[in-house]
């Protein structure tokens, strides 16, 4: 447990930020989770209507610093190889 006020303040903004950062991630996975489901089921055109949106918040994601730029870089390059290869 936190004994100094500003191990405290640390504390407390730590929970803040976690639950800041957790806004993001949440809404990576969903729509990978989503993009991928949609390749397999064969609909290939709902999979890359979805694609600019999870561009978006993968660069948001790196933007703010939750995740790294070159993460969200080979994320979006694996997810779209994936669904071009699917598409043919």
């Amino acid at each position: 447990m936190a004994i100094t006020k500003s191990a405290k303040k640390a504390l407390r903004q730590n929970i803040k930020r976690k639950a800041h950062n957790v806004i993001y991630k949440d809404k990576i996975k969903s729509l990978v989770k989503e993009t991928r489901a949609l390749v397999l089921a064969k609909k290939i055109k709902d999979a890359q209507n979805i694609l600019p949106k999870l561009y978006q918040a993968l660069d948001k994601a790196a933007k703010v610093g939750i995740i790294k730029k070159n993460a969200a870089s080979r994320r979006k390059s694996r997810l779209t190889k994936f669904v071009a290869k699917a598409s043919k």
